[in-house]
């Protein structure tokens, strides 16, 4: 094949004094007449036919691939908004382990397959679009919304390298190496980061759900929160033994969980189809699992103080949770069940809607009472205020002095039967004293969780 049926570029020469990313010489024209032959290439997902598929690459390839992007257009400038939507190298497949890449602009790579390709290949094909990067140095690069899903990174350096919106669902970053790397608003669902070094590293915005640490994970001072991108994402995370002392947990705001569950207001679903509202029911269940899983893990690495956060949290967003479903119930077409089966159905919802509001009265109730068990302040705040409340009953009721109305509203509280003075067992005083007894019964039960929750962790 000769040069005319793949013509090379021609203004190599010009570009590289301004590309300081170049170190490497010009490659060899041979090579460069193979490189436009793979670029020739088409892909096929089904028979995992890709430009680079199996090809050894060096840096000098890589080099000089980027500058001939496009026409010479070059490589994607990521800080350029209108070049976001180009897409970068198409490297699938390509073999490019143990090659020193660092600070190569390689925004928008294609090293893995799309959603949509993804979903529709089997795992071979998944496999087979994978780039493979292990052990490769790709410090300080630039791979900003690359799509890596799926794709080969165990043992590569990715220090201070810039993955800001890339694609590492089902990523193999065992053993990677990403101190300091900025991986803002990544999405890194299903990735593997067993023994995955990721000390002061940019995780706010980053979407970790389902992802796969152990006990070598190393999360030391990682960054989860800013205003800027909002906080990670960590339902259904597998944390196994990793380590979250070394994780500064007093400055978290709301997980990213809770954030993109609230992001939709209840009164713009309400007038959604019944599918947008189970949509917006799950991304509160998923809020629910991410606070409650997190306070769970703290536990068992005995951090009791720090999971009492994220432990109320998830007290709260079931009770969000409570609401909804008491507002909207469930999705039922009586014009398609016979009458019998109608009215049947709809005795179950009403039923279901007075189970659940019950509950949800009652799950306001330990909140305010004592914060789930975890706010025992509000039990010392309760329990004063019905005293306070009932000696001014007792004031005006039995027309006793400050004093001994103080006194009988504590003994009343207390002494569950036990009333001093005259008071017959048919005076409205003594009603209110059993009425007091029974509140005062519910708040010292609720004091007690709260003591055992605070301070024993159960």
């Amino acid at each position: 094949m000769n040069q005319q049926e793949h013509p090379l570029p021609e203004a190599q020469a010009s570009l590289v004094p301004s590309a300081t990313w170049r170190t490497e010489p010009e490659i060899e024209r041979d090579r460069q007449r193979f490189l436009v032959q793979r670029l020739a290439v088409t892909p096929d997902i089904s028979q995992g036919v890709y430009p680079f598929k199996d090809v050894q690459l060096t840096r000098a390839d890589l080099e000089w691939l980027l500058v001939a992007h496009e026409q010479e257009r070059g490589p994607v400038e990521w800080s350029d908004p209108s070049q976001r939507e180009r897409m970068g190298l198409d490297l699938r497949g390509a073999n490019l382990r143990y090659v020193n890449l660092s600070n190569v602009p390689l925004a928008r790579l294609r090293g893995g397959l799309t959603q949509p390709e993804w979903v529709a290949a089997t795992l071979e094909q998944r496999a087979q679009a994978g780039v493979h990067l292990e052990h490769a140095d790709l410090g300080g690069a630039h791979l900003e919304g690359a799509i890596l899903r799926g794709a080969f990174l165990q043992n590569a350096s990715l220090r201070l390298t810039h993955l800001e919106q890339a694609i590492l669902f089902q990523a193999h970053l065992e053993q990677a190496y990403l101190r300091r790397a900025y991986l803002q608003g990544a999405s890194m669902m299903y990735a593997h980061l067993e023994g995955t070094y990721l000390r002061k590293a940019l995780l706010t915005g980053a979407d970790l759900r389902h992802a796969i640490c152990d006990n070598a994970t190393t999360l030391e001072k990682v960054v989860l929160y800013d205003k800027q991108w909002g906080c990670v994402q960590l339902a259904d995370i597998h944390w196994s033994d990793c380590n979250l002392a070394l994780i500064d947990w007093r400055r978290m705001a709301p997980l990213g969980d809770e954030a993109l569950a609230r992001a939709s207001s209840l009164h713009d679903v309400q007038k959604k189809p019944f599918k947008e509202k189970q949509r917006h029911l799950d991304t509160y269940q998923a809020a629910v699992r991410a606070n409650r899983q997190l306070a769970n893990a703290m536990r068992a690495q005995g951090m009791n103080e720090e999971a009492i956060p994220f432990a109320y949290r998830a007290q709260t967003l079931q009770r969000a949770i409570l609401w909804r479903h008491l507002l909207w119930g469930t999705d039922i077409s009586f014009e398609e069940q016979t009458i019998h089966t109608g009215i049947r159905r709809w005795g179950h919802a009403v039923s279901d809607r007075i189970r659940t509001g019950a509950a949800y009265l009652f799950s306001w109730f330990l909140d305010i009472l004592a914060g789930y068990g975890y706010k025992p302040e509000r039990s010392v705040g309760i329990y004063l205020l019905t005293v306070l409340i009932f000696t001014c009953i007792y004031l005006v009721a039995g027309a006793l002095p400050f004093r001994d109305a103080l006194v009988f509203s504590i003994t009343a509280f207390h002494g569950r039967g036990f009333l001093p003075g005259a008071f017959t067992l048919d005076s409205p005083v003594t009603a209110l004293a059993a009425f007091e007894a029974v509140l005062g019964l519910f708040i010292e039960i609720s004091f007690i969780a709260t003591f055992t929750q605070r301070f024993f962790g159960r």
